[in-house]
């Protein structure tokens, strides 16, 4: 390989490391942010629980300001029967509050970046920087067909595999 080849394949590669670079949204009103979200979908992964019939996620804040997370797995839809609980503490790490660290067991974090976040803080989309884990919230169990397409929509234009999502929620 000639040297000219050599560097055009390194500039297209790092291209498209740059095109795929996840990113987050401006900004986060944590206030507005706080409060119960539900699990609408997610791609599977090694420590949730599986087979939830509901999941959830309630976020407060607590004396020092930061954010504690309470994720709840129901075994039924209608969140009557708990099968787990993890609870565990978040921070913002810098001013616009969409890029967070979250620890459910010290002294491992791990990133939690507001990838996609409605206007009315109706529904979220998390994720992390190497796109391995995801997360589309609800602010109820159900979301509606057009704000599920919107999610889909970006999702595959920011690289996400969305094969891989599993649906909790139901789609009205």
């Amino acid at each position: 390989m000639n040297l000219h080849t050599y560097i055009i394949l390194c500039l297209l590669l790092l291209l498209s490391i740059a095109l795929s670079a996840v990113t987050t949204v401006p900004s986060v009103d944590l206030q507005r942010y706080l409060g119960r979200w539900y699990q609408f979908a997610y791609f599977p992964n090694n420590f949730q629980p599986k087979d939830c019939g509901l999941t959830t996620a309630d976020y407060s804040l607590d004396k020092k300001g930061k954010i504690i997370v309470n994720n709840t797995c129901y075994q039924d839809k209608a969140g009557n029967i708990i099968k787990k609980q993890a609870l565990g503490k978040a921070y913002p790490i810098d001013k616009s509050n969409s890029k967070l660290k979250v620890s459910f067991f010290w002294p491992f974090k791990g990133d939690y970046w507001i990838v996609m976040l409605d206007k009315d803080y109706r529904y979220v989309v998390v994720s992390e920087p190497k796109q391995k884990y995801l997360w589309i919230l609800s602010r109820t169990p159900d979301m509606d067909k057009a704000d599920y397409s919107r999610i889909n929509s970006f999702l595959v234009k920011g690289g996400w595999d969305i094969s891989k999502l599993e649906i909790q929620g139901s789609i009205k």
